[in-house]
């Protein structure tokens, strides 16, 4: 089987790329990355020279690469990752997120209709509900209700990823899944960013009263998710993956603290961002039940393994806490 990840240089990419080359041995793995600011080739620079991995460096909207890397590479499957995935920057720069996100995944589409890839997983996001009151679940028949232009244009791709089940009968799958943590995550998001912060004595910003509620997976759970979406999953079905790990923001923040062993005093609340949701939380019945998929991580025990991983890691994280990165922290937060 040769499987093209889309984004595998980015975190969830990469985590993907390392379990699919484990776990299925006699698989070849295609990476195709952009290597935007969250796509660290450094992220598998040990797969270089693997006999069952390629790297390709491209934008998923050039459909001319598209179809020959699907072509020449005989493409089976195509797990698509590539996103521009941050809200906060979807808030700064709109017209990004819907030219990658939204094209990017029809260019992917459309060269996998013509070429006959025989499985499309299309990877997209719970925030594609929009926000949950204090109680209920999100499940896949939940109606689309997207709060921010990311995650408008991910339920716009997921959308069409579905039409293309439908009207052209591509066999695609959508996962839609809550917010991940662990190794590689580039740290913008909320759980590297405040380990790499606490690790320097820095502010930890904490959006408006910290009281917004995530539903936590580990990455690898994820990536084991996707990889039962790819091989049991229905063609033109949609499956959550979550792990009922509901938290608050605040109190995850405080974790980490007490984690590093610094104190609560390094929290400064700052203004909400727009449109903020309050509440994710995902029922992932459907995908236990008709993929035999389960999460193995527990928060805490996990939680404490990542912050392990980033303070024996602090190169990896410093090399890209500059440039391009600090410039935008420093236009979100510093006015904070």
């Amino acid at each position: 089987m040769n499987v093209l990840v889309t984004g595998g240089s980015g975190f969830i990419g990469a985590n993907l790329v390392r379990l699919l080359l484990v776990e299925r041995p006699g698989w070849r793995v295609v990476n195709l990355d952009a290597l935007t600011y969250a796509g660290n080739a450094e992220n598998l620079a040990e797969l270089d020279g693997h006999a069952r991995y390629r790297f390709v460096r491209g934008d998923i909207c050039n459909g001319e690469l598209v179809a020959d890397v699907l072509e020449t590479e005989r493409i089976d499957a195509v797990l698509h990752l590539a996103a521009e995935s941050h809200v906060d920057r979807s808030i700064l720069s709109p017209p990004v997120f819907i030219e990658t996100n939204v094209r990017g995944t029809q260019v992917l589409l459309e060269a996998a209709r013509e070429l006959g890839v025989r499985r499309f997983v299309h990877v997209s996001t719970d925030e594609v509900y929009g926000s949950l009151g204090p109680s209920g679940l999100f499940t896949e028949e939940t109606p689309l209700d997207p709060s921010s232009p990311y995650s408008a244009s991910k339920a716009s791709s997921d959308l069409l990823a579905l039409a293309y089940a439908r009207t052209f009968e591509l066999p695609v799958v959508v996962t839609r899944c809550s917010n991940n943590y662990g190794p590689y995550q580039f740290p913008e998001k909320l759980i590297p960013l405040a380990i790499a912060n606490a690790l320097r004595d820095l502010p930890l910003p904490v959006y408006g009263d910290g009281l917004h509620v995530r539903d936590w997976i580990h990455v690898e759970d994820h990536c084991r998710g996707l990889l039962a979406a790819l091989e049991k999953g229905e063609s033109g079905q949609v499956y959550n993956l979550g792990a009922s790990s509901e938290r608050h923001n605040l109190d995850v923040v405080k974790q980490v603290l007490r984690l590093v062993g610094k104190p609560e005093s390094l929290i400064q609340h700052v203004a909400d961002r727009p449109g903020h949701d309050r509440r994710y939380a995902i029922d992932s019945t459907k995908a236990r039940t008709v993929l035999g998929w389960a999460p193995r991580h527990r928060f805490e025990e996990a939680l404490a393994a990542t912050v392990r991983w980033y303070v024996e890691r602090r190169p990896w994280w410093e090399r890209i806490i500059s440039g391009e990165y600090l410039a935008y922290y420093e236009k979100q937060y510093g006015a904070g």
